[in-house]
Protein backbone atom coordinates (compact mmCIF):
# COMPACT_ATOMS: atom_id res chain seq x y z
CA UNK A 1 0.00 0.00 0.00
CA UNK A 2 1.41 3.44 -0.87
CA UNK A 3 1.36 5.57 2.12
CA UNK A 4 3.16 8.53 0.19
CA UNK A 5 -0.08 10.61 0.03
CA UNK A 6 -1.34 10.29 3.39
CA UNK A 7 2.48 11.19 4.91
CA UNK A 8 2.27 14.59 2.35
CA UNK A 9 -1.71 15.09 3.59
CA UNK A 10 -0.53 14.91 7.45
CA UNK A 11 2.46 17.47 7.04
CA UNK A 12 -0.17 19.63 4.84
CA UNK A 13 -2.11 19.86 7.82
CA UNK A 14 0.67 20.07 10.28
CA UNK A 15 2.50 23.29 8.62
CA UNK A 16 -0.31 25.93 8.69
CA UNK A 17 -0.70 25.40 12.61
CA UNK A 18 3.12 26.11 12.49
CA UNK A 19 2.82 28.35 10.17
CA UNK A 20 0.20 30.65 11.69
CA UNK A 21 2.24 30.20 15.56
CA UNK A 22 5.52 31.20 13.53
CA UNK A 23 3.43 34.18 12.48
CA UNK A 24 1.78 35.36 15.81
CA UNK A 25 5.53 34.98 17.91
CA UNK A 26 7.30 36.74 14.84
CA UNK A 27 4.21 39.46 14.11
CA UNK A 28 4.41 41.70 17.44
CA UNK A 29 8.53 42.10 17.65
CA UNK A 30 8.66 43.04 13.94
CA UNK A 31 5.34 45.99 14.31
CA UNK A 32 7.50 47.02 17.36
CA UNK A 33 10.37 47.61 15.32
CA UNK A 34 8.42 49.35 12.28
CA UNK A 35 6.57 51.33 14.63
CA UNK A 36 9.31 52.98 16.94
CA UNK A 37 12.59 52.37 15.04
CA UNK A 38 12.38 52.28 11.26
CA UNK A 39 9.20 54.52 11.19
CA UNK A 40 11.34 57.01 13.20
CA UNK A 41 14.40 57.14 11.40
CA UNK A 42 12.73 57.22 8.05
CA UNK A 43 10.94 60.39 9.55
CA UNK A 44 14.32 61.99 10.40
CA UNK A 45 15.56 60.92 6.52
CA UNK A 46 12.69 62.66 5.11
CA UNK A 47 12.78 65.86 7.85
CA UNK A 48 16.42 66.16 6.51
CA UNK A 49 15.82 67.42 3.03
CA UNK A 50 12.97 69.95 4.47
CA UNK A 51 13.73 73.73 5.33
CA UNK A 52 12.40 76.01 8.33
CA UNK A 53 10.92 79.19 8.34
CA UNK A 54 12.34 82.16 10.86
CA UNK A 55 10.40 80.57 13.22
CA UNK A 56 11.78 76.80 13.54
CA UNK A 57 8.26 75.65 11.45
CA UNK A 58 9.14 72.95 9.39
CA UNK A 59 8.53 73.97 5.84
CA UNK A 60 7.57 70.78 3.67
CA UNK A 61 9.86 72.03 0.57
CA UNK A 62 12.55 69.92 -0.50
CA UNK A 63 15.91 71.34 -0.19
CA UNK A 64 19.73 69.98 0.59
CA UNK A 65 20.30 73.52 2.42
CA UNK A 66 20.63 70.95 6.23
CA UNK A 67 23.06 68.90 4.64
CA UNK A 68 25.28 71.99 2.93
CA UNK A 69 25.05 73.69 6.66
CA UNK A 70 26.13 70.41 8.39
CA UNK A 71 29.11 69.85 5.44
CA UNK A 72 30.14 73.84 5.56
CA UNK A 73 29.78 74.71 8.67
CA UNK A 74 32.75 73.63 11.04
CA UNK A 75 31.01 73.44 14.21
CA UNK A 76 29.59 70.27 13.94
CA UNK A 77 32.13 68.43 12.04
CA UNK A 78 34.53 69.38 15.04
CA UNK A 79 32.25 68.76 17.50
CA UNK A 80 32.45 64.97 15.48
CA UNK A 81 35.76 64.10 15.69
CA UNK A 82 35.39 65.97 19.36
CA UNK A 83 33.29 63.27 20.30
CA UNK A 84 34.89 60.58 18.37
CA UNK A 85 38.20 61.64 20.37
CA UNK A 86 36.19 60.82 23.76
CA UNK A 87 34.87 57.72 22.80
CA UNK A 88 38.29 56.01 21.47
CA UNK A 89 39.33 57.33 24.74
CA UNK A 90 36.68 56.10 26.83
CA UNK A 91 36.90 52.70 24.58
CA UNK A 92 40.48 52.24 25.49
CA UNK A 93 40.83 53.01 28.91
CA UNK A 94 37.70 50.73 29.88
CA UNK A 95 39.32 47.78 27.75
CA UNK A 96 42.96 48.32 29.38
CA UNK A 97 41.19 48.50 32.79
CA UNK A 98 38.83 45.60 31.82
CA UNK A 99 41.37 43.03 30.75
CA UNK A 100 43.52 42.52 33.49
CA UNK A 101 40.58 42.43 35.85
CA UNK A 102 38.79 39.85 33.62
CA UNK A 103 41.63 37.55 33.28
CA UNK A 104 42.49 38.22 37.18
CA UNK A 105 39.00 36.97 38.00
CA UNK A 106 38.66 34.01 35.10
CA UNK A 107 42.03 32.42 35.83
CA UNK A 108 43.29 33.55 39.23
CA UNK A 109 40.28 33.56 41.61
CA UNK A 110 38.69 30.34 42.54
CA UNK A 111 36.88 30.83 45.78
CA UNK A 112 34.90 34.08 45.50
CA UNK A 113 34.78 34.10 41.90
CA UNK A 114 31.02 34.82 41.60
CA UNK A 115 31.15 37.35 44.26
CA UNK A 116 33.83 39.60 42.56
CA UNK A 117 32.00 39.62 39.42
CA UNK A 118 28.90 40.91 41.43
CA UNK A 119 30.72 43.68 42.62
CA UNK A 120 31.62 44.90 39.01
CA UNK A 121 28.32 45.00 37.86
CA UNK A 122 26.82 45.88 40.84
CA UNK A 123 27.14 49.51 39.93
CA UNK A 124 24.94 49.00 37.32
CA UNK A 125 22.16 48.21 39.27
CA UNK A 126 22.86 52.60 39.87
CA UNK A 127 20.75 55.37 37.87
CA UNK A 128 23.05 56.51 35.28
CA UNK A 129 22.19 60.21 36.84
CA UNK A 130 23.06 58.69 40.52
CA UNK A 131 26.66 58.15 38.92
CA UNK A 132 27.20 60.60 36.91
CA UNK A 133 26.63 63.74 39.73
CA UNK A 134 28.52 61.42 42.05
CA UNK A 135 31.41 62.54 39.95
CA UNK A 136 30.11 65.77 40.23
CA UNK A 137 30.08 65.81 44.09
CA UNK A 138 33.83 64.09 44.01
CA UNK A 139 35.81 66.55 41.18
CA UNK A 140 33.54 69.57 42.25
CA UNK A 141 35.40 72.98 43.99
CA UNK A 142 34.25 72.12 47.15
CA UNK A 143 34.06 68.30 46.42
CA UNK A 144 36.16 65.33 47.89
CA UNK A 145 39.04 65.06 46.40
CA UNK A 146 39.68 68.94 46.78
CA UNK A 147 39.10 68.40 50.18
CA UNK A 148 41.58 65.43 50.42
CA UNK A 149 44.10 67.88 48.61
CA UNK A 150 43.57 70.69 50.90
CA UNK A 151 43.80 68.50 53.77
CA UNK A 152 46.94 66.75 53.00
CA UNK A 153 48.32 69.81 52.38
CA UNK A 154 49.15 69.27 48.90
CA UNK A 155 47.10 71.68 47.74
CA UNK A 156 46.52 75.42 49.22
CA UNK A 157 43.02 76.32 47.56
CA UNK A 158 40.24 74.21 45.68
CA UNK A 159 41.86 73.32 42.42
CA UNK A 160 39.24 74.15 39.25
CA UNK A 161 40.42 72.15 36.56
CA UNK A 162 38.76 68.60 38.25
CA UNK A 163 35.10 69.18 37.06
CA UNK A 164 34.28 71.16 33.75
CA UNK A 165 37.36 70.00 31.80
CA UNK A 166 37.63 66.86 29.13
CA UNK A 167 38.99 64.29 31.58
CA UNK A 168 36.27 64.79 34.02
CA UNK A 169 33.99 63.42 30.92
CA UNK A 170 36.42 60.88 30.06
CA UNK A 171 36.64 59.66 34.09
CA UNK A 172 32.88 59.33 34.27
CA UNK A 173 31.82 57.55 31.20
CA UNK A 174 34.85 54.95 32.00
CA UNK A 175 33.34 54.25 35.99
CA UNK A 176 30.05 54.26 34.04
CA UNK A 177 30.84 51.84 30.79
CA UNK A 178 33.69 49.86 32.26
CA UNK A 179 31.09 46.98 33.29
CA UNK A 180 29.71 46.76 29.63
CA UNK A 181 33.09 45.97 28.68
CA UNK A 182 34.08 43.75 31.61
CA UNK A 183 30.88 40.85 30.71
CA UNK A 184 32.12 39.68 26.97
CA UNK A 185 35.52 40.15 27.79
CA UNK A 186 35.20 37.89 31.12
CA UNK A 187 32.79 35.67 29.17
CA UNK A 188 35.44 35.55 26.46
CA UNK A 189 38.05 34.59 29.20
CA UNK A 190 36.01 31.62 31.03
CA UNK A 191 35.03 29.80 27.15
CA UNK A 192 38.85 29.52 27.30
CA UNK A 193 39.61 25.79 27.38
CA UNK A 194 41.83 25.79 30.54
CA UNK A 195 44.10 22.57 28.54
CA UNK A 196 45.67 25.23 25.83
CA UNK A 197 46.97 27.24 29.19
CA UNK A 198 48.01 24.45 30.54
CA UNK A 199 49.60 22.78 26.96
CA UNK A 200 51.34 26.40 26.82
CA UNK A 201 53.08 26.29 30.04
CA UNK A 202 53.77 22.71 29.60
CA UNK A 203 55.97 23.93 26.57
CA UNK A 204 57.78 26.11 28.21
CA UNK A 205 55.94 29.70 28.10
CA UNK A 206 55.82 31.91 30.54
CA UNK A 207 52.95 33.74 31.89
CA UNK A 208 53.47 36.97 29.62
CA UNK A 209 53.57 34.31 26.54
CA UNK A 210 50.52 32.55 27.25
CA UNK A 211 48.56 35.63 27.94
CA UNK A 212 49.86 37.28 24.70
CA UNK A 213 50.18 34.15 22.33
CA UNK A 214 46.86 31.96 23.75
CA UNK A 215 44.68 34.15 25.97
CA UNK A 216 44.60 37.23 24.35
CA UNK A 217 43.75 35.86 20.65
CA UNK A 218 40.93 33.52 21.71
CA UNK A 219 39.43 36.54 23.83
CA UNK A 220 39.55 38.94 20.95
CA UNK A 221 35.85 38.56 19.73
CA UNK A 222 34.89 39.60 23.80
CA UNK A 223 37.08 42.84 23.44
CA UNK A 224 36.11 43.66 20.05
CA UNK A 225 32.18 43.26 21.67
CA UNK A 226 33.20 45.22 24.87
CA UNK A 227 34.44 48.16 22.79
CA UNK A 228 32.16 48.63 20.59
CA UNK A 229 29.85 48.74 23.59
CA UNK A 230 31.60 51.77 24.80
CA UNK A 231 32.40 53.27 21.95
CA UNK A 232 28.87 53.24 20.44
CA UNK A 233 27.16 53.74 24.23
CA UNK A 234 29.72 56.79 24.38
CA UNK A 235 28.51 57.93 21.01
CA UNK A 236 25.59 58.68 22.28
CA UNK A 237 25.97 60.21 25.65
CA UNK A 238 24.57 63.29 26.19
CA UNK A 239 24.24 63.73 30.13
CA UNK A 240 27.86 63.55 31.04
CA UNK A 241 29.30 66.20 28.82
CA UNK A 242 26.49 68.49 30.41
CA UNK A 243 27.19 67.86 34.16
CA UNK A 244 30.71 66.97 34.03
CA UNK A 245 32.33 68.65 30.91
CA UNK A 246 30.14 72.29 30.80
CA UNK A 247 29.29 74.41 28.48
CA UNK A 248 32.77 74.23 26.48
CA UNK A 249 33.00 70.04 26.08
CA UNK A 250 30.03 69.18 24.64
CA UNK A 251 29.42 66.35 22.37
CA UNK A 252 27.80 65.17 19.31
CA UNK A 253 24.46 64.08 20.85
CA UNK A 254 24.63 67.69 22.46
CA UNK A 255 24.20 69.10 19.60
CA UNK A 256 21.20 67.03 18.38
CA UNK A 257 19.60 68.04 21.46
CA UNK A 258 19.83 71.64 21.29
CA UNK A 259 18.98 71.74 17.29
CA UNK A 260 15.94 70.03 18.25
CA UNK A 261 15.44 72.03 21.90
CA UNK A 262 16.62 75.29 21.75
CA UNK A 263 17.65 76.31 18.12
CA UNK A 264 14.30 74.63 16.99
CA UNK A 265 16.29 73.73 13.60
CA UNK A 266 14.47 70.17 13.05
CA UNK A 267 16.00 69.52 9.58
CA UNK A 268 19.74 70.09 10.79
CA UNK A 269 19.10 68.07 13.52
CA UNK A 270 17.97 65.45 11.83
CA UNK A 271 20.74 65.78 9.03
CA UNK A 272 23.06 65.13 12.21
CA UNK A 273 21.38 62.20 13.56
CA UNK A 274 21.23 60.50 10.47
CA UNK A 275 24.84 61.16 9.99
CA UNK A 276 25.63 59.60 13.13
CA UNK A 277 23.43 56.61 12.52
CA UNK A 278 25.37 55.76 9.68
CA UNK A 279 28.81 56.17 11.52
CA UNK A 280 27.25 53.50 14.24
CA UNK A 281 25.62 51.53 11.62
CA UNK A 282 29.40 51.28 9.71
CA UNK A 283 31.02 50.34 13.26
CA UNK A 284 28.74 47.94 14.02
CA UNK A 285 29.12 46.16 10.72
CA UNK A 286 32.53 46.58 11.10
CA UNK A 287 33.34 45.12 14.52
CA UNK A 288 30.78 42.36 13.61
CA UNK A 289 32.71 41.24 10.65
CA UNK A 290 36.30 41.18 12.92
CA UNK A 291 34.59 39.32 15.48
CA UNK A 292 33.35 36.33 13.04
CA UNK A 293 36.40 36.64 11.41
CA UNK A 294 38.30 35.97 14.49
CA UNK A 295 36.10 33.18 15.77
CA UNK A 296 36.46 31.26 12.31
CA UNK A 297 40.08 31.90 12.45
CA UNK A 298 40.27 30.52 15.98
CA UNK A 299 37.89 27.73 15.58
CA UNK A 300 40.03 26.72 12.56
CA UNK A 301 42.95 26.73 14.47
CA UNK A 302 41.61 24.26 17.05
CA UNK A 303 40.39 22.03 14.82
CA UNK A 304 43.03 21.76 13.09
CA UNK A 305 45.32 21.06 16.83
CA UNK A 306 42.77 18.40 17.29
CA UNK A 307 43.46 16.78 13.77
CA UNK A 308 47.19 16.95 14.63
Amino acid sequence: MDTAPAAKATVHTQNPPKRRALLFLVLPPALWLLCFLVLPYLGLFIQSFLGSDDLGNVVLEPTLDPWKAFFTKTLYRSTLLYTFKIALTVTSLSVLFSVPLAYFIAFKVRRWKELLYSLIIVPLWVSYIVRAYAWKIILGREGILNSFLQWAKITDAPVEAFLYSEWAIVIGLVHIYTPFVLMPVYTAFEQIPRSLVEASKDLGAGRLTTFFRVVLPLSLPGVIAGGTFAFVLTLGDFLAPVLLGGTDNLMISNVVQNLFGTSNDRPLGSVVGIVLLVVVVALLETTSRAEKSFASLESGRGRLGGAR
